[in-house]
């Protein structure tokens, strides 16, 4: 497999012989991207991080692709600034609406040295030798669902699959007021799957298309059958990633090391810290940015 390593992602690319050394920085529009960030620092414990919420602006998931565009630029041009050279958009909902304009407008002007990269297509790329049946379910927020990204890219890559989507507006709420153990969770969470294999029986692969919902599966295997493989995305962007830095040494040369993690949030510390603290199974002390340029 190839991740990132498709004319989708893979634009106008030039690595100058000296450059300076920066973190690799992990964006999303709340702390979902924290779960991504988790398995980023096991497989990467040299290397220096940097986080950044959007947390005052969440969710993203019902705004208008303008809107989603708009803030995750903001949110990777602050991220530039801050010395890193390579961004990775933690986040469905930035991801399926905002990465590609971003990649083939924004980057070329800004510094086509510089790489935003996001976490659909390598999801997508694990389904090969998954499904038996041919059917597969992604689980989403409505704006992921809406925009189309995971059925789009299944059906380049996979054209025999058949792809059932179901929205979960509900799970991200669950999630960041700690309501997971709930019965409102249990509720919400049969509720969707249940309408998931109504419409799609056969289904014997389901993909976590939100960054939020790994901390729901245990509620969520309690209403899958046995034999329902659960695709969830930290794991397979870390190995993405390492597999990218890999096959591009120029932009590894640029990933400083020192073991350290940044944290940023658009909203108050005291407010961010607990719930992201138990997002990522550590202390968390974030710095306040503002939202904006």
């Amino acid at each position: 497999m190839m991740p990132w390593h498709h004319p989708f992602f893979y634009l106008y690319f030039i690595f100058p012989s000296m450059q300076e050394t920066g973190p690799i920085a992990v964006f999303d529009s709340g702390y979902g991207g924290l779960t991504v960030l988790h398995d980023l620092l096991r497989m990467f414990p040299d290397y220096d991080f940097i986080y950044f919420g959007d947390n005052a602006r969440a969710p993203y998931g019902n705004r208008s692709f303008e809107v989603v565009y708009q803030y995750t630029l903001e949110a990777v041009r602050k991220l530039f600034k801050m010395g890193a050279p390579l961004v990775i958009l933690a986040c469905n909902t930035a991801s399926a609406k905002a990465l590609r304009t971003i990649q083939q407008k924004d980057l070329p002007l800004m510094d086509p040295a510089l790489r935003v990269l996001g976490v659909i297509r390598p999801c997508v790329e694990e389904l090969g030798g998954l499904s038996q049946t041919g059917h597969v379910g992604v689980l989403g927020t409505t704006g992921t669902v809406m925009s189309e990204s995971y059925p789009l890219e299944i059906k380049k890559l996979f054209p025999h699959l058949t792809v059932t989507q179901e929205a979960c507006p509900m799970w991200v709420s669950l999630v960041e007021n700690d309501e997971i153990s709930s019965e409102g969770a249990r509720y919400f969470v049969k509720n969707n799957l249940d309408q998931l294999f109504i419409r799609a029986p056969k289904t014997d692969t389901i993909i976590l298309g939100c960054t939020h919902y790994p901390l729901l599966l245990p509620v969520i295997r309690e209403f899958v059958p046995d034999h329902v493989k659960i695709v969830s995305q930290g794991p397979i962007v870390a190995n993405s990633l390492k597999d990218y830095l890999n096959r591009h040494p120029g932009m590894n040369q640029r990933l400083s090391r020192g073991g350290e993690v940044t944290f940023y949030t658009t909203e108050y510390p005291e407010r961010f810290n607990p719930s992201a603290s138990l997002f990522l199974g550590r202390t968390v002390n974030a710095i306040h940015v503002e939202t904006g340029h």
